[in-house]
């Protein structure tokens, strides 16, 4: 079966407008046009897509699952004709990437900054997420560039090491009991609530840190964000467990972050999918990240 992209958008804006005729309107179709088009969709799915009562259109169950496929497909279509434009244009074109929120947070905008001066023309989509989010953007092709937090467990991207290292420690109310410490060890936070990062491999490395099996941790809650766990640690509900640059750049009243010690540092890498063709926007970044910080591309293996 094939699908016509043309088709899955008219399909996006039907369930956005939640009716036929407001969608038709929007789309600059006729309203009979466009209701024929989603049957035939339907029919070719084998599976209704929508719920339609009093002319009003809300989404089946299979619609939700069909709309979040049809807005990946749609965005590879719509990224892969502006690459395309791309390459007819002289050092134009977007620069797709990712960040996690910590220190690099704050190394970013100093790299496009730097690289907007020599090319004034070049356009940037910014997306923040954890490594997760990130990686699994980069693999469907949805983003080229990823700023990733390490560990990192997979072996899939070429990558770039930054100039830009972390403190992982304890982030935590003002008013806690630990707080007048400078420093935290592993034996003070033991038994205690904490919050975490969902990343698998990093709850393991914070298992080997507190020398306690991950199913042993007293974990109250995990993000995916560290400004969801910066939130819930101001409610007093645990002890957020993050790196210092995810409190730093954006503090909270109220909320203190104290180190562990002994001291556990860990850096950052610039990933992107091996095999895959970059556009010569993303190219010249790459480049520009190298050459401006002295660093050499490298791998997992």
């Amino acid at each position: 079966m094939e699908l016509d992209i043309r088709v899955l958008k008219y399909f996006l804006a039907v369930a956005q407008a939640g009716n036929m005729t407001q969608a038709a309107k929007d789309l600059h179709i006729t309203q009979p046009t466009l209701s024929r088009q989603m049957m035939d969709l339907e029919k070719n799915l084998g599976t209704e897509l929508f719920v339609r009562k009093h002319k009003q259109l809300t989404l089946s169950d299979s619609g939700f699952l069909f709309q979040q496929r049809a807005k990946e497909i749609a965005q590879l279509a719509d990224k892969a004709c502006r690459e395309i434009a791309e390459q007819k244009a002289q050092m134009q074109g977007t620069v797709t990437i990712a960040c996690v929120e910590s220190i690099a947070s704050l190394l970013l905008p100093e790299i496009m900054a730097a690289f907007s001066q020599n090319f004034p023309s070049v356009k940037y989509e910014l997306y923040s997420a954890d490594g997760n989010d990130i990686r699994e953007k980069i693999d469907r092709g949805n983003i080229d560039l990823g700023i990733l937090l390490e560990p990192v467990e997979v072996a899939k991207y070429n990558f770039l090491r930054l100039p830009c290292y972390e403190k992982w420690g304890i982030a935590m109310r003002e008013d806690s009991p630990l707080a007048p410490k400078e420093a935290i060890t592993t034996k003070d936070i033991q038994g205690l609530p904490i919050i975490i990062p969902r990343r698998t491999i990093v709850i393991e490395e914070i298992s080997r840190w507190l020398e306690v099996e991950g199913n042993r941790l007293n974990i109250v809650a995990s993000h995916n964000l560290p400004t969801n766990g910066l939130l819930l640690a101001k409610q007093g509900i645990g002890y957020l467990i993050c790196v210092e640059g995810a409190f730093t750049i954006r503090p909270m009243p109220g909320l203190c972050f104290r180190p562990f010690l002994p001291e556990r540092i860990t850096g950052h890498v610039l990933a992107w999918k091996k095999n895959h063709a970059l556009s010569q926007v993303t190219q010249h970044f790459l480049e520009f990240v190298r050459i401006k910080y002295e660093v050499s591309q490298d791998r997992y293996s």
